[in-house]
């Protein structure tokens, strides 16, 4: 009798496994799978510091042709592309907890040896005209010394103008962080946005491509489901007051790319469709 229960145990446990190897597959074929998955990917536990479930929901469906190397980072998800040695977008769930935080702003970027060179350097910036625009906000990682080590790395940034990064971008982080503690948690995609048919400007001796404009898409799931995102020119004369939201549905359209892919179609197609600010308020 106890022999045949351990071996019934052990088939349970064996069928548990190969079904979370064909989920694990199936999520990675559609999303790709993460990449540079070291210990700063990790806690320490050794296991992913996001939860797959808000992995998942902030993966990005993109063309084919569009370089990619996602990283986990413990704050946020980074779709990293090795032409532009820039983000494709870069993801995270910010709750109001993760609003406020003890850890002290970071001083220095760093390079991130996660990924191959050629890559953004701290040289390539130096006296480029160009700053290092955050995309995951230093303000949203203060929760976390980890977290905000690595929203100083180079993969986490773009080249971006100055009274943009301290204006008008400045000020719709701020926002995310006062929607996060109104509502509870919101769900961020941002990244930069490369004209097709334009010979972008590079910086530097690795040739990171300077963005022509920016895009942010915010989620939030707390009540009735909302969400909206825009698109700001990377330049100096960008007012918030200037800024057309556009549905998340346009985004897309602009972007090539598809946000928030894990919804149910029935909370996608709605939320997606419309850009209503009065329920932010």
């Amino acid at each position: 009798m106890k022999k045949t229960i351990i071996i019934i145990t052990t088939v349970v446990v064996l069928l548990f496994v190969v079904a979370m190897c064909i989920s694990g597959r199936a999520r990675d074929e559609r999303y790709g799978k993460p990449q540079g998955m070291d210990a700063a990917a990790v806690d320490g536990a050794g296991n992913a510091a996001l939860p797959d479930s808000v992995v998942r929901l902030l993966m990005v469906v993109m063309p084919d042709s569009v370089a990619q190397q996602l990283l986990v980072r413990k704050a946020y998800v980074c779709s990293y592309n090795k032409e532009t040695r820039c983000p494709n977008w870069v993801a995270w769930h910010l709750t109001a907890e993760h609003t406020e935080g003890p850890c002290r702003r970071e001083r220095y970027f760093h390079e991130d040896e996660s990924v191959a060179a050629p890559r953004a350097t701290l040289d390539d910036y130096r006296g480029s005209g160009w700053t290092r625009g955050h995309l995951c906000p230093a303000g949203d990682n203060k929760w976390d010394r980890q977290a905000m080590y690595e929203s100083f790395s180079l993969t986490n940034v773009c080249p971006q103008d100055a009274k943009l990064n301290n204006g008008l971008w400045n000020s719709y982080e701020m926002d995310c962080r006062r929607w996060a503690r109104m509502f509870g948690d919101i769900y961020i995609v941002t990244g930069p946005l490369f004209m097709r048919s334009k010979q972008h400007e590079t910086i530097g001796n690795n040739s990171v491509a300077v963005p022509e404009a920016f895009f942010k898409v915010v989620l939030c799931l707390s009540g009735k489901p909302k969400a909206f995102g825009f698109i700001a020119r990377n330049g100096s004369d960008e007012r918030k007051q200037d800024i057309y939201v556009h549905s998340i549905d346009e985004v897309e359209r602009i972007m090539g790319m598809d946000f928030f892919a894990a919804l149910p179609d029935d909370i996608e197609n709605v939320v997606e469709a419309e850009a209503d600010m009065e329920a932010w308020r």
